[in-house]
């Protein structure tokens, strides 16, 4: 026996190569014919991949059962999950042991290239071959009787060498020869023939071997209901793998914030050919005092279900992470969500990080999640120490915060295992892989942290998809940031204008010093009347001035419509004038309310 073939990855292991003539197990040894067909269905059936489904189709018939074999498939490939309707063209996905019908490629060669649903195939031989209504190509696809071999130069092959013409043209038909016999059988998939399968054994004084006979014609034919069924199956799983994809790319961000003070970038890689989706996520979530949330997420398994759980948790720690709660209870509150979409089934490992560009201070949780690299400005890395929890969804567990200082030129690296763990390679290898790597260098850019980063990946195949989220840390300097605890009282309002004029003079921006006057007024006037504690006042000047205000009251006001009688409403109405972009976040013990201008020229 050959040796065994290694098929894709995540595929079950391949069947050994049958013997080199199913006669060598007698012609009338009918177990050993079975045994040996079991074999090859087993191994044709044995991937999802097409690719891979029409190879392991190809290494069955030749040279057991045929000197050479040649697949066609429709073109383009069908969505065999409808009624494809007549086949209009044929296209060569597979050959080997003859050139027929390929153009300068030698015998059995692939070209892969992506197919229409990301499948995997070697479409390349040739222009495609239209079939026509009643002809003799498109009886062969169509019609229901058993296949009959025929040897081409005798009288009974008229209609197989007119079959061989539309495929591959007079010089194809030539280039066989007389005596070459040839099956030629439809691929028929569950709803819908599929393609054609050709196979040819060469003249008896060629390679000592007799046409097909009736026990060849059967076998084949049998095989070919096999390969017919294999390909539906690698085509309706390229198809699922492809609506998942693109569900899950659909659920992550197109961008991500740039705030001031810290530069963004991500990557996401699915698992290549044969790996199913994952449920691999990152985000980035602007917060109050110019703090940014950063967040890497994975959700256990591979499926359209991990994809869609994907989604929801993300869109729940979007929602936490607005209330600008502490890690640790980011992660305690998305444990129970996952407990409610069902424990059992969606676990997920995450890490949530929130740095504040004005303290230069980056805090983490972890939960059960593979930790973060944090380069100094230095160029020195290191994987931060965390606790690293249980994942979310298991319920009871408490998540701790680790406060780390994150000075300007420093960079952090989110990232899912996917990067640092493969078959080959185990988690603390990768780890420590990923931290030489990315060592020994200032990054300025985040894109190209991410792009190191993803050098340490080995070549072929990836059997998890990979998230990554680069942080590079610039900091806002304590000179240009104004805060302020005020009483709520009568007099607040007068003292806040004052403060903001004081610090517009000098910061050298006196212009707009009366349009922040009046909308801070209003603003700490709004918060006052429902503060029971401390009202916050803060200026942060970067290439735009912001400023918010803050209290305890968890009521987001709101603009009205007002009256020529009316004495209040018309204070968000002036701000939304005033301001180029103004906002409110509803926070864990209350809001904040802000507005930002652009600076003079």
């Amino acid at each position: 026996m050959r040796d065994q073939l290694n098929t894709e990855a995540g595929q079950p292991p391949a069947l050994p190569q049958p013997r080199s003539e199913p006669a060598a197990a007698g012609r009338d040894d009918v177990a050993g014919r079975l045994g040996w067909l079991d074999s090859a269905t087993r191994r044709i059936n044995s991937a999802l991949d097409l690719a891979a489904t029409l190879r392991n189709v190809g290494r069955v018939l030749v040279p057991a059962l045929a000197d050479a074999a040649v697949v066609h498939l429709r073109d383009p490939l069908p969505n065999v999950e409808r009624e494809p309707g007549f086949p209009d063209e044929l296209r060569i996905h597979y050959s080997t042991g003859t050139r027929i019908g390929r153009r300068g490629r030698p015998s059995g060669a692939e070209d892969r290239r992506r197919t229409r649903w990301g499948t995997r195939s070697n479409a390349d031989g040739g222009p495609a071959t239209p079939v026509t209504r009643g002809g003799a190509l498109a009886h062969a696809l169509l019609s229901r009787r058993p296949a009959e071999a025929a040897v081409i130069g005798t009288p009974a092959a008229e209609r197989t060498e007119t079959l061989l013409r539309e495929l591959y043209g007079t010089r194809g038909l030539a280039r066989l020869g007389a005596g070459t016999s040839v099956l030629a059988l439809p691929l028929r998939g569950r709803k819908a023939v599929l393609g054609l399968l050709v196979l040819i054994r060469r003249p008896p004084e060629r390679t000592g071997r007799p046409a097909f006979d009736a026990a060849d014609t059967a076998t084949a034919a049998h095989l070919a209901t096999q390969a017919g069924l294999a390909v539906d199956t690698a085509l309706r799983y390229a198809r699922e793998w492809e609506i998942a994809n693109e569900l899950q790319r659909s659920m992550l961000p197109l961008r991500l914030p740039q705030p001031h003070g810290v530069r963004l970038a991500q990557r996401y890689l699915p698992g290549e050919r044969g790996a199913q989706v994952g449920g691999d996520w990152y985000d980035a979530v602007p917060l109050p005092g110019n703090r940014i949330a950063l967040i890497v997420g994975d959700v256990m398994g591979h499926s359209l279900t991990s994809a869609a759980i994907m989604g929801q948790l993300r869109t729940s720690a979007q929602t936490l992470a607005a209330l600008d709660l502490p890690p640790h209870e980011v992660l305690y509150h998305l444990d129970e969500q996952a407990q409610r979409l069902g424990r059992e089934q969606h676990l997920a490992t995450c890490v949530y990080a929130v740095y504040d560009p004005i303290a230069n201070r980056v805090v983490i949780a972890n939960a059960g999640h593979v930790p973060p690299v944090l380069v100094r400005p230095d160029g020195t890395a290191e994987v931060v120490e965390l606790d690293s929890g249980a994942p979310i969804g298991v319920g009871g567990v408490d998540f701790n915060s680790v406060e780390l200082p994150a000075p300007p030129g420093s960079a952090l690296l989110l990232f899912t295992d996917g990067l640092v763990e493969t078959r080959s390679r185990p988690l603390s290898d990768g780890l420590e892989l990923l931290r030489a790597k990315i060592a020994g260098s200032t990054w300025h850019a985040p894109e190209q942290l991410c792009q190191e980063a993803l050098r340490i990946l080995p070549p072929g195949d990836r059997g998890d998809d990979i998230a990554l989220l680069g942080a590079c840390f610039d900091g806002i300097p304590a000179g240009d940031v104004a805060h302020w605890y005020l009483q709520p009282r009568n007099e607040t309002p007068g003292r806040a204008r004052r403060l903001a004029a004081h610090t517009l003079r000098r910061w050298g921006l006196g212009e707009l010093s009366e349009a922040t006057e009046l909308m801070v007024s209003e603003l700490v006037t709004n918060a006052v009347q429902h503060a029971t504690r401390p009202v916050t006042l803060s200026l942060v000047r970067t290439t735009r001035l912001r400023c918010e205000v803050g209290d305890d009251s968890p009521l987001l006001p709101r603009p009205r419509r007002t009256g020529p009688e009316d004495e209040r409403g018309r204070g968000l109405q002036i701000v939304a004038r005033c301001a180029d972009r103004w906002g409110a976040t509803r926070l864990g013990t209350g809001k904040v309310v802000w507005f930002e201008q652009r600076l003079p020229q």
